[in-house]
């Protein structure tokens, strides 16, 4: 059956649509999003943020999701990481700032919420009519989310996609957790990326309040162990296969190995919990 496309007929409206997936890149998942979004807003331009979350990791993708917000145009946000494979979870759109978020309500759009100045109304997604028709029940991304992002580049209005939601209904993460005391930080592992960095919850300040400077050493503590490492600009001032504590991109301290994987060398899975003060000097 053929799906059922509405193309909106405002050929001078210029949009930005930006994807956030677990879809991969082997298939053709993320090209039919693509596809569906400029069969019916034409003049959309669309930002593939990244489609490498590791399958059904709603953290990792929120993690990503907010950390490149800042970065991004305004425009409308659909994520889509759900390992309920759109199960009984309802599918909502949310203002925050002057963005619109699309997505599953399972605490994926959360962090990126917080970060574009916290959510200031939420619409649960359910006009039939802005869907693609049949809608299958395992690729709400295309069916729904990507026609409705279309549809709302065009003119449609957020109300116009179903009845709003209380904000306190929402579905969020926990936030991650930082908690500095006079001589050490606590923090966890906020995300592992494709390099095996380690990126932690903590921040370059919260070092700098424990008198830690580039040049120094941290003592990490990971349960029961603990290893010295440099604290470093970047990974590559250390020799190769050396642990390194660095402050990466998005201003959060990360553990990484120069030509290697620290991720593999630690064995630190997010969430982990993980204790930094300062080192011996050198």
């Amino acid at each position: 059956m053929t799906p059922r496309l509405h193309a909106v007929q405002s050929p001078d409206v210029t949009s930005v649509i930006t994807l956030l997936t677990d879809y991969g890149l082997e298939d053709g998942f993320v090209a039919s999003c693509h596809g569906v979004i400029i069969s019916i807003a034409p003049q959309t331009r669309i930002i593939d943020v990244c489609h490498l979350v590791p399958a059904g990791d709603i953290r990792r993708g929120a993690a990503i999701l907010a950390q490149t917000l800042p970065y991004l145009p305004a425009g409308v946000h659909v994520a889509a990481v759900d390992p309920s494979a759109a199960g009984a979870r309802r599918s909502v759109a949310v203002e925050a700032g002057n963005r619109l978020f699309i997505g599953p309500d399972n605490g994926l759009l959360s962090w990126a919420l917080l970060a574009a100045g916290g959510a200031r109304t939420a619409y649960e997604i359910a006009n039939t009519e802005l869907f693609l028709s049949p809608v299958s029940p395992t690729f709400h991304g295309r069916d729904i989310y990507a026609p409705v992002a279309a549809h709302l580049c065009g003119g449609r209005k957020p109300a116009d996609l179903g009845p709003e939601i209380p904000l306190d209904r929402l579905l969020s993460l926990p936030a991650p957790t930082a908690r500095r005391g006079e001589d050490a930080v606590e923090g966890e592992v906020l995300s592992l990326d494709r390099y095996g960095n380690v990126q932690l919850s903590v921040t370059a300040d919260d070092l700098a309040a424990l008198g830690i400077r580039v040049g120094g050493t941290v003592a990490v503590s990971m349960g029961r162990r603990q290893v010295t490492m440099p604290f470093r600009d970047t990974y590559a001032a250390v020799p190769p296969g050396t642990l390194v504590v660095f402050t990466d991109s998005a201003g959060l301290v990360a553990f990484a190995v120069n030509s290697g994987d620290a991720a593999q060398r630690l064995g630190l899975p997010p969430g982990a919990h993980v204790r930094l003060a300062r080192g011996p000097e050198i």
